[in-house]
């Protein structure tokens, strides 16, 4: 089956061809930095994950842009009410950013261009469609033209003549309803502070629109092939997306728009009112398992929507435990004698698994093709046994799959000493024969959250999820 994905700008499902055989590039919206991340935005970012993790899977080089938006309306509003500088503001934010990206195992994009520093790219951009008749000066921004782009509302499938004929948006995010001529330039007022640029253009500073256009276009060439985000970002973001770069160029922008749907928390929309508004460092707060929260992030399909609840969390706990107990069980093998069986199992999941990723990243079924894959090798292995061979089938196809999943070869943290200690001398009351106390220390290491294991090739740990 060849790789296919959903199509926006289609609605339909699409054969995946590269522009150049052999290399992705795309472009994924990432964070407005005026505030830490929350497990919504999260959930898009996991996506994206999947899918470059998969891309890479299946052998292809791939080239990922993605975007800070360190100035916007938000970011000046925040900046200003603080009484800081704009990059002060936005750097903390920045730097949680990529923290939360390390603790839940997303892999690092090529290039994460910041806005401000590409406002050249922005203005000559916004210059070529001032010389062309796509955009045009008023008093208090530069705005691109929709009318002058027929093409307008292909994305999103709302029609041109239901527009307001000369209506003007000046904010950076505005209702769906209001689908109107948007600011690419926006000239400085008071209200801006000192946040601003001096240029070709005129005092001011870009909207928000532009700069995902200019930026993708440095990076990644006029064309590309993928352009990801939130479906909150369709319309009109990655509308006016389209429309400012295709009348820029000439050239088709992204040849496949994926999106993803919203994040429900405990059946409802998130949102501070609700108490159930969470950053990741929340989570880390409230005690959870980072890698419970990606995999929980990762599990639904999508262009579902995804309803993050603590008991799906407990649930995703009690998955990861099984797969990584597998993963140590087939550590090692012993002998020479194969069990053909293996092989066959091996194979079977791995095509399970690829049909369903090829099928526009169907995760489900692609986690299904996992546990059957455990279940019927532990079936084989307590039957048989494993050979050397054997356990290395089974680990290796165990790491392809952790190469898409990110959950199972994960690195432990390092034990502290007062641990490290305490495995000493359970490992020395063993010795002696002193077994009610190693019992008593090995349920003071579980308390703590380290799990012993006990194996002819010594004492194993692991922290309990």
């Amino acid at each position: 089956m060849p790789l296919t994905f959903f199509n926006t700008y289609s609605r339909r499902k699409e054969e995946f061809k590269p522009l150049e055989p052999g290399h992705v590039r795309m472009y994924t919206c990432g964070p407005t930095v005026y505030a830490p991340a929350h497990i919504g935005n999260f959930r898009a970012y996991m996506f994206e994950d999947l899918l470059r993790r998969y891309l890479l899977y299946k052998g292809y080089k791939v080239t990922q842009v993605m975007n800070l938006t360190d100035i916007d309306d938000k970011t000046i509003r925040d900046s200003k009410a603080r009484g800081i500088p704009l990059r002060e503001h936005t750097k903390p934010f920045k730097e949680a950013f990529f923290r939360d990206l390390e603790r839940l195992n997303i892999q690092r994009a090529e290039y994460y261009p910041a806005a401000t520093e590409h406002i050249p790219e922005m203005v000559s951009l916004v210059k070529k469609l001032l010389d062309s008749g796509h955009a045009y000066k008023s008093s208090d921004a530069i705005y691109f033209k929709i009318k002058s782009f027929p093409k307008y509302g292909a994305l999103s499938h709302m029609k041109l003549d239901e527009l307001k004929d000369g209506a003007r948006v000046n904010s950076d995010e505005y209702e769906k309803d209001t689908a109107s001529d948007f600011a690419l330039w926006k000239f400085w007022t008071p209200d801006d502070g000192d946040v601003f640029w001096e240029t070709e253009l005129g005092k001011g500073r870009p909207g928000w629109h532009i700069e995902c256009s200019a930026m993708s276009m440095k990076y990644l060439g006029e064309s590309f092939d993928i352009h990801t985000g939130g479906i909150d970002n369709m319309f009109p973001h990655h509308e006016n997306e389209i429309a400012q770069s295709e009348a820029a160029t000439g050239k088709p922008f992204s040849k496949y728009w994926l999106h993803c749907e919203h994040l429900m928390v405990e059946g409802k929309k998130m949102a501070k009112s609700e108490g159930n508004y969470f950053t990741v460092q929340d989570l880390v707060d409230k005690g959870e398992n980072l890698s419970a929260v990606r995999y929980l992030l990762l599990s639904t399909y999508y262009r579902q929507q995804l309803n993050f609840t603590f008991d799906g969390l407990i649930a995703a706990k009690n998955a990861i435990t099984r797969l990584r107990d597998f993963r140590d069980a087939i550590e090692s093998g012993v002998g020479t004698e194969t069990n053909p069986e293996i092989e066959s199992i091996a194979k079977k999941a791995a095509e399970k698994f690829e049909t369903a990723l090829d099928d526009d990243l169907n995760i489900s079924p692609a986690l299904a093709a996992v546990y059957d894959f455990v279940r019927e090798a532990n079936a084989a292995r307590e039957k048989n046994g494993l050979s050397i061979a054997d356990a290395e089938i089974l680990k290796q196809t165990l790491k392809r799959f952790d190469s898409v999943l990110g959950v199972i070869y994960v690195k432990e943290q390092a034990l502290d000493s007062d641990i490290e200690k305490l495995i000493e001398l359970r490992q020395a009351a063993r010795k002696s024969k002193n077994f009610a106390e190693s019992d008593r220390i090995r349920d003071q290491l579980l308390a703590m959250g380290i799990i012993l294991e006990d194996t002819p090739q010594g004492v194993r740990w692991k922290r309990k999820l």
